[in-house]
């Protein structure tokens, strides 16, 4: 009986050992090449095209919809009316563009461990996406990555700075 009480203990914390060995990558991937606020060169139906925004473009979207970027309080994910406004305009110019794909991007401000900035942020890029998927916008046209707190919009440490970071931002892809 003793053996096969201490054969059960010793396999439950393998187990559970097992278990707890998953780490997420200390190096997050490379940033892209075009930010949200840049075109790149055009090279097909997506670009600007000798200074012309072209339509269904990164740079129609920036200039048709309210704002690309959604923010959110201290240690929060929900969509409040603010966002709302904003996510309302995003997924009319996404029914306009069926064939258009998106990545919305989390993003949190410096405070917090990088675990918790990247839960949060992966949390209010999903809150972004469930709410455009609710608008009619299907969800298999996004897909939602967490910078956590890794490339801030603003610099400084101070409310100002954090409000600013504490976001999501939707990216059309080319």
């Amino acid at each position: 009986m003793f053996k096969l009480n201490t054969g059960l203990i010793l396999a439950t914390a393998a187990l559970a050992v097992a278990g707890c060995a998953k780490k997420r990558p200390e190096v997050l991937p490379p940033a892209p090449t075009a930010g949200p606020l840049q075109e790149v060169a055009p090279t097909g139906p997506s670009g600007p095209v000798g200074g012309e925004v072209v339509p269904g473009s990164n740079a129609d979207f920036q200039r048709s919809v309210t704002s690309n970027t959604v923010l959110f309080g201290l240690d929060q994910y929900d969509i409040d009316p603010a966002a709302r406004a904003i996510l309302d305009t995003q997924a009319a110019w996404l029914q306009r563009y069926p064939d258009r794909r998106i990545t919305i991007e989390g993003h949190c401000d410096e405070r917090g461990t990088r675990e918790y900035n990247l839960a949060l942020g992966d949390r209010r890029a999903n809150a972004a996406k469930n709410y455009l998927a609710a608008r009619g916008v299907n969800a298999s046209r996004m897909s939602v990555i967490s910078y956590g707190s890794e490339r801030p919009a603003a610099t400084g440490s101070d409310e100002e700075a954090y409000a600013q970071n504490r976001r999501a931002v939707t990216i059309v892809l080319g």
